[in-house]
């Protein structure tokens, strides 16, 4: 077991909170478009603070723990670029001012790592108290791995969101944006924006990715501290990584695949986690092979994606949903 001392925590709480607060604190001060240069800088930058990170924790506490560090940065990082997919989603179908979208990254940024954390203290307690917990964990990811392969070419329908039918059954909409503000007076009464709207979508979403996230990262460590750390940075940096990569997300179009074959591939490692605790007979798989299986799924999935695309450049690629039906594909191209 790793032994995480109050200072260690302490420090890097710290530590995360402070970069947490460099990167959002200057997008609100400042709201304008992130042009390509700046997002790069940013996205580099924090890539390079994550794995600086994982090479001084591997020198400390061992290679052991370090592997399950960076196999757990590297799923959640991939879960990530999905989560900032459904973010491009819903800012296009709100048509977010571009202005407007650092405002709704922070937000949402800030939101996810919260329940993160909440769901790991939640998760690392369940553990604890009962190993069937595994098994569980386990069974979820494969039926969400296979739910999302079976969905793999469509996208969520943001209008389906129950937040948002019962915020625009409820309340007064503005059809208008108002600054970027989210309240705001429309004939006399008040009202909300669309921004708000926007914030309700996004704040479920991110519910949602959490619930899938937590289990897939307790199939790499059962370590908390690891869990927390390998989470949180992959989340700082998301901000620059979104006006990044969102031009580039419609070429990923086997990511849905490859992302369902990771959940499938750790929730059968947890399963058989649960299992060699009852008989020792039961095989495990190892974190080092974890972190080899995940690295060439997503090489794999990226190559062959890139094929795809400049084989037939009017494809697009889509987030996949865990309940949408399959549309044919003339809307899928649309």
């Amino acid at each position: 077991m790793l032994e995480v001392t109050a200072l260690r925590w302490t420090l890097t709480i710290a530590l995360i909170l402070g970069l947490l607060a460099l990167d959002l604190g200057l997008a609100a001060a400042r709201p304008h478009v992130v042009k390509f240069r700046e997002a790069a800088i940013s996205s580099i930058l924090y890539i390079a603070v994550a794995i600086v990170f994982g090479l001084v924790f591997a020198a400390q506490v061992g290679w052991g723990f370090g592997s399950e560090y960076f196999a757990g940065y590297i799923v959640e990082k991939s879960l990530s670029i999905d989560n900032l997919f459904v973010f491009v989603i819903i800012m296009s179908t709100f048509a977010v001012p571009a202005q407007y979208q650092q405002k709704v990254l922070i937000f949402g940024i800030a939101l996810a790592l919260l329940l993160r954390a909440i769901f790991i203290a939640l998760g690392a307690a369940l553990l604890s108290l009962f190993s069937f917990m595994f098994l569980i964990f386990g069974l979820v990811l494969v039926v969400t791995a296979v739910q999302l392969y079976r969905h793999r070419n469509v996208d969520p329908d943001v209008h389906d969101n129950v937040l948002v039918r019962v915020a625009r059954r409820g309340l007064t909409v503005t059809k208008e944006y108002d600054g970027g503000r989210l309240f705001t007076r429309s004939a006399g009464r008040r009202a909300v924006t669309p921004l708000f709207i926007v914030l309700l979508a996004i704040g479920s979403t991110d519910l949602l990715f959490a619930l899938d996230s937590i289990p897939a990262i307790f199939g790499i460590t059962e370590e908390p501290y690891i869990v927390f750390t390998a989470n949180a940075f992959a989340l700082l940096g998301l901000r620059a990584l979104f006006f990044l990569v969102k031009g580039l997300l419609d070429r990923l179009v086997y990511l849905s695949t490859g992302l369902a074959l990771i959940l499938a591939f750790i929730g059968v490692k947890l399963v058989l986690h649960w299992g060699h605790g009852i008989d020792d007979r039961v095989p495990e798989i190892s974190t080092n092979l974890s972190l080899i299986v995940i690295a060439v799924v997503l090489t794999v999935t990226t190559i062959a994606s890139l094929i795809r695309v400049h084989l037939d450049p009017t494809i697009r690629a889509h987030s996949g949903s865990l309940t949408a039906e399959d549309r044919p594909d003339s809307e899928r191209r649309s």
